[in-house]
């Protein structure tokens, strides 16, 4: 349940954090950024006094931060390295994971080859979106990984983004186009869609929602009952009823981002 409060609040950040640049000097490369509160309520998932950290940079694009609580340290991917990097308090940052999403013999042709979203599940094992080999995959605790899911219907998948764990053990993500070479217009898509998907931990895969051009971050309400899916090709976020059986009803529009952000 912490991991979904965790995923919900950063669900808030990414509609109430706007990062503000400022005229840098010469001697400055990083922008200065400011905490814009548009509601009260957000005071309570963010104190009033906290302040954001740079923890480490250099990276080409990173993506899918997870904390390791056992462990201390936070995960990251940086896609189009195909890396999954650790930083840890008092020692920074080092590579964890290098292949993280592609282990293809030939070169990758497209811009996202890595790894995206980054999850841990009930056991703590370390359980990744896989852009270029187009699966979700899971570390276990001797380095060996096992592939989780790679097909629907007898269809590779796209290139599994992102995902989030209900408490029952059924694993919520979403399929856009992104990490294909092509991406929608990509000779090797073998879906007709981009959608959001469920799997139970018996390996059964439920389609949920085919409707969407890009679904992306996904993320559970802190009781578990309503999910939510951000489009980031339409950038609108939905939310969705969560039924007693794992799927989903009531699709609604949660927020416009071409409305200039308002909550519906």
């Amino acid at each position: 349940m912490k991991r979904t409060l965790i995923a919900l609040t950063l669900l808030l950040l990414a509609v109430l954090v706007v990062t503000i640049p400022t005229q840098l000097s010469a001697q400055d490369t990083d922008p200065v950024v400011s905490i814009i509160r548009l509601d009260p309520a957000f005071d309570h998932l963010v104190p009033k006094d906290a302040t954001l950290e740079k923890l480490t940079g250099g990276y080409a694009w990173t993506e899918g931060p997870v904390w390791d609580k056992k462990h201390g340290y936070l995960l990251f991917s940086d896609i189009p390295n195909n890396s999954i990097f650790k930083w840890q308090p008092g020692k920074g940052a080092s590579l964890f994971l290098k292949p993280s999403g592609y282990y293809g013999s030939e070169p990758f042709t497209g811009h996202e080859p890595g790894s995206n979203g980054l999850t841990l599940d009930s056991q703590g094992r370390l359980v990744m979106n896989q852009h270029g080999n187009r699966r979700i995959a899971r570390k276990e605790a001797d380095g060996k990984e096992t592939v989780l899911v790679d097909h629907y219907e007898g269809k590779r998948f796209n290139s599994p983004n992102d995902l989030a764990y209900k408490s029952n053990g059924d694993l919520y993500f979403t399929d856009p186009a992104y990490g294909l070479p092509k991406q929608l217009d990509d000779p090797q898509k073998e879906l007709t869609f981009q959608g959001v998907y469920r799997l139970t931990p018996d390996g059964k895969v439920t389609l949920l929602d085919k409707d969407l051009k890009a679904p992306n971050g996904i993320a559970f309400s802190p009781d578990e009952k309503i999910l939510y899916v951000n489009d980031s090709i339409e950038v609108k976020w939905w939310a969705y009823d969560v039924q007693k059986d794992g799927t989903v009803a009531n699709k609604r529009l949660l927020l416009d981002g071409n409305d200039q952000m308002s909550v519906i």
